[in-house]
């Protein structure tokens, strides 16, 4: 075995990243006697429908008793017993659910129920994905499995929603309590895109989906009574305030429409507040990692403190110098607050998260505690420097450093928390979490020295570069009722379980903590406030304050709308910009790449790819990539195989016999039901020097192998992650041209092409 080499995954005995498109070996449509016969069809637990384009399928039931495991059926489809093969699932793009659907095969499941690197055949999504036409998912089935066999017995079977964040199976898996959406008709193959028969029906689509004209500037009145609302009980409240309420009043009390600009009961409130915090942290020294009040334990403990202390700094001065009681003993305020910012402070510095989402939030309460102290006790606060550093880390202007003290992360010397391309790492392209713009524009607003002045400029920067990047990953939709709209990219989403379809998003996407206008607002930069006056057209702007708004009772979320009628003011008198999303209809083709996290966007005419070639390969490389391809009248969803080309480090990954997650932890299913994945050995990589990967672990590097080749229908794609080798794509025979889609130019395939450094390559290889 060389130092580098093609690896290729056991029992792949074509190379099926080039190999020629093949047919269909099989096929069963549901709801048709004649085929479900013929296929030794079984599911009593199941519902014939007449669905989508007058097409038969079934659902499956609910469990008549109450339960989280519902109906199923069982069939037998023929397939190749020498290549790889693929089950491809066909569903209504009109059906929404929640529920989730799996897959067996010879009576183990197929894929893993949350973020494996093989998904289950359907999660979920709760709205319509892909109104009046059809989806089809593909799912690659162990080539160990199949291999000498001619047909296999296959289950699809249905359970209630998931919650992701659920610490045990109660919380996790909940009850199914309504059918599963139709099942049309499921097809094994081995050709890695798949491609319907000619005479099955297929839907169109919408030329020119309608524009939303409702709801309008009314929504604002309605924002400002809810943050009004919120501010009037929180001055009235005679209770100590927490620290997110004492800095949602801080902010307020800049505010001009709010009963809390410069109200002095905001500043006696604050104080209560701070010395009650003082004196429940003496109590219970856990509250700087495990305070109930924040949003994520161990993520914001006394940033938001520190934030209303920094705020209203002129105003609390004066105040410093009293004598509080703590525990019986008479301490100055500002000795108590002093300890409490310095604690949160060094606390966090401590336990830095990796994900890039976390370090930024992790890293805003360092800064936010720290600027606290600037103003209670300067001596006690770090530079401005030496603070603003971990921001610079958390943003990519610096290599990140890991945990202060005791580095736990294994990622070496040289990790950045953002790409060359500027996408976050989690571990490669993340969809929803990496829509970090939020949180970017707060470290920018952090290090305003006071409301409205300028921040620091090498951060706004690299936020907009942030917000170009992900302007990419917006693809044209429709909203959930109908209306012309981009959403968010996250099928290929490490971290995204049931965001299809995704997010209504522009310039960026609305949350908890900030609306669609945060970070052009902030910038007003060009193409961002092109982006939102795109929104403005579409209709897309006041609907998302409203879903905020229908968050009733969270702080989190009124704090998020203070800023909302200052920012709106702002974009409105800007003049128009001609800026689209570059996914909009009419817009020109391009190709975007990122080979730090493996990804790569493709505009074709009317097609839109979105790969993940290096594809949640936590612990080592699986040979597996995350496809998402729409087309007018088709949307595929597919996990595919394709090559790989990598130094080998000499250790193996053994995937577990875990049907809940693709790691050893994770939630385990009751019963005694198998993965169909578990036992194969996966090759490690070789780390940097000074990194060691242990076998099970997650690591950065465990599975990014350094060139991939994919094949999906007439596209090739070669991608080179190293920053030193160049590498030759392996191209299909009987094809002497195809077009280069990154260059535009036409390539002579007798000739080798070749892939530098960081660097890839998409044939286009229609004739």
């Amino acid at each position: 075995m060389t130092p580098l080499q093609l690896i290729t995954a056991a029992g792949l005995l074509a190379f099926a990243a080039v190999s020629a498109p093949g047919g269909i070996i099989d096929e069963i449509r549901f709801g048709v006697a004649a085929s479900e016969q013929a296929h030794h069809f079984a599911g009593e637990q199941s519902r014939l429908l007449t669905g989508g384009l007058g097409e038969p399928a079934r659902r499956l039931l609910a469990p008549a008793g109450g339960g989280w495991e519902g109906g199923s059926m069982d069939f037998t489809l023929k397939v190749d017993p020498e290549l790889p093969n693929y089950v491809t699932v066909r569903f209504w793009g009109s059906d929404a659910t929640r529920n989730v659907l799996a897959m067996d095969c010879d009576g183990k499941q197929v894929g893993y129920r949350h973020l494996g690197d093989v998904d289950l055949l359907d999660i979920g999504g709760e709205l319509a994905a892909f109104p009046g036409r059809f989806i089809y998912v593909t799912t690659p089935l162990p080539v160990g499995m199949t291999r000498e066999k001619t047909t296999v017995d296959l289950q699809i079977r249905s359970t209630g929603p998931m919650w992701a964040y659920g610490k045990d199976f109660e919380q996790f898996q909940k009850n199914m309590t309504e059918p599963s959406r139709g099942i049309y008709r499921a097809y094994t193959h081995t050709d890695t895109c798949f491609i319907p028969p000619p005479d099955e029906t297929q839907g169109t689509a919408v030329a020119a989906p309608p524009v939303r004209t409702a709801p309008g500037p009314e929504v604002m009145e309605q924002l400002k009574n809810r943050v009004n609302g919120t501010a009037n009980g929180l001055l009235k409240s005679a209770a100590p305030l927490n620290e997110m309420q004492m800095e949602f009043l801080a902010r307020a009390y800049f505010v001009t429409w709010t009963p809390a600009n410069r109200n002095p009961k905001v500043v006696a409130q604050v104080v209560k507040g701070m010395d009650a915090l003082c004196a429940a942290w003496r109590k219970h020294p856990d509250l700087m990692h495990d305070d109930p009040s924040t949003p994520n334990p161990g993520w914001f403990e006394f940033g938001p403190a520190g934030h209303a202390v920094s705020l209203l700094g002129d105003e609390l001065s004066p105040l410093l110098g009293a004598q509080i009681s703590l525990g019986g003993n008479l301490i100055s305020r500002r000795t108590a607050w002093a300890d409490l910012l310095v604690a949160g402070r060094d606390w966090h510095r401590h336990h830095r998260r990796l994900y890039t989402n976390q370090t930024m939030i992790n890293d805003t309460t360092i800064y936010e505690c720290n600027r606290g102290l600037e103003v209670i006790d300067p001596a006690q606060a770090l530079t401005e420097d030496a603070v603003r550093r971990y921001f610079y880390e958390s943003v990519a202007l610096e290599p990140w450093r890991d945990s202060d003290g005791h580095p736990t992360w294994q990622v070496g010397t040289n990790y950045w928390q953002l790409t060359a391309k500027h996408l976050t790492k989690e571990l490669g392209y993340v969809g929803y979490y990496g829509e970090v713009l939020d949180w970017v524009t707060s470290i920018y607003n952090a290090t305003r020295s006071a409301p409205g002045l300028p921040g620091d400029q090498k951060i706004k920067a690299q936020l907009e570069k942030i917000a170009a990047a992900r302007a990419v990953f917006r693809y044209p939709g429709v909203d959930e009722d109908g209306f012309r709209a981009m959403l968010i990219e996250a099928v290929v989403g490490w971290r995204d379980t049931d965001h299809y379809p995704g997010n209504v998003a522009y310039a960026e996407r609305a949350t908890w903590d900030a609306s669609p206008l945060y970070a052009a607002a902030a910038t007003l930069n060009p193409a961002a406030i092109g982006y939102v006056q795109q929104m403005f057209a579409d209709g897309q702007f006041f609907i998302s304050l409203k879903r905020q708004m229908e968050q009733a009772g969270s702080l989190r979320v009124t704090a998020g709308l203070l800023d909302v009628p200052a920012e709106y003011a702002r974009l409105t008198a800007q003049p128009p910009v001609a800026a689209r999303l570059p996914m909009t209809p009419g817009q020109p083709d391009f190709v975007f790449s990122d080979e730090e996290d493996g990804v790569v966007a493709v505009k074709h005419g009317d097609e839109i790819l979105y790969a993940s070639l290096y594809w949640r390969a936590h612990h080592a490389v699986n040979y597996l990539a995350r496809v998402h391809y729409t087309t007018p009248t088709v949307d595929r969803i597919a996990v595919v195989r394709e090559s790989a080309e990598f130094t080998p480090s000499g250790l193996t990954y053994t995937r577990p016999d875990n049907i809940g997650g693709a790691t050893p932890g994770g939630v385990h299913y009751p019963g005694l039901r198998h993965s169909a994945e578990a036992g194969e050995q996966l090759p490690i990589v070789q780390p940097p020097p000074g990194v060691s990967i242990r076998p099970g672990e997650e690591s950065v590097y465990a599975g990014k192998a350094d060139f991939y080749t994919l094949r999906y229908g007439d596209y090739l794609i070669g991608m080179n992650l190293s920053k030193g080798k160049t590498f030759v794509l392996p191209t299909p025979a009987g094809i002497s041209s195809a077009k280069e889609l990154v260059s535009g130019k036409t390539v002579v395939l007798e000739a080798p092409v070749k892939v530098g450094p960081q660097a890839t390559v998409v044939l286009w290889l229609k004739p």
